[in-house]
């Protein structure tokens, strides 16, 4: 064959992208179940914090000794067990699938509840996870993070600073959800309201409008005197 001729770098040109593709797609098959375990154990060291429990060296054995279940609630506020697979994909699953997960952990022999939120900064996606103690109504602790706040302003949402300021927080007033982020120095009620950061109003606003929207979802549960599987 002529390997001046057109034909022959159309060959070559098509032989070369089949090759490429079937590598991309060898090395995606192979990765993609150590990438989703990855995925996993970000999330259960993220759940970790919310529960005060931070740098971790073995995620799966630390998670397994403090969540004991993850739960499903329905639109009456009863929990049944997640028979699924481990989820890390919550706004989806509320959208698609109508489902809320709890996680309930136990820390110093006393229950706490773990609830995923998530919502939009000034930049991109915020996420994280709400604790609870076993009253369902004071935070435990907290954790949130960012697509890519601005470093030193909303990105500070990141922060174990930002974060521990949310602890014995109430989330409920009245039976409606109170927790919230105020403008930086404007803190009134020290129950149910945290210091914004300075200079990141709108990553603030975020967190506040994101607690507000996902933990409203969670109201009935939360009011319910007792946990039914």
């Amino acid at each position: 064959m002529n390997t001046n001729s057109n034909s022959y770098t159309i060959i070559y040109a098509s032989v070369i992208v089949v090759i490429v593709a079937f590598l991309l797609a060898f090395v995606s098959s192979t990765l993609r179940d150590k990438q989703q375990k990855n995925v996993e154990l970000d999330a259960k060291k993220q759940i970790l914090s919310a529960l005060n429990v931070r740098n971790v060296e073995n995620v799966d054995a630390e998670y397994d000794k403090y969540v004991k279940r993850d739960m499903l609630m329905d639109a009456d506020g009863n929990l049944s067990e997640n028979t699924g697979a481990f989820a890390t994909a919550y706004e989806k699953e509320v959208k698609e699938n109508n489902r809320y997960h709890v996680f309930i952990a136990e820390v110093d022999g006393d229950t706490k509840y773990i609830f995923p939120v998530y919502g939009t900064g000034l930049w991109g996606g915020i996420w994280g996870y709400v604790a609870l103690d076993d009253d369902k109504n004071t935070v435990f602790g907290t954790y949130f993070s960012h697509a890519g706040e601005t470093p030193g302003l909303g990105a500070e949402i990141a922060t174990a600073n930002f974060q521990d300021e949310f602890v014995g927080r109430k989330v409920l007033k009245d039976g409606e959800v109170a927790l919230t982020v105020v403008k930086h120095g404007k803190v009134a009620d020290a129950d149910y309201e945290v210091d914004g950061i300075s200079g990141g109003t709108i990553t603030s606003d975020g967190v506040k409008a994101m607690l507000k929207n996902c933990l409203d979802d969670y109201k009935v549960f939360l009011t319910k005197e007792t946990v039914e599987d």
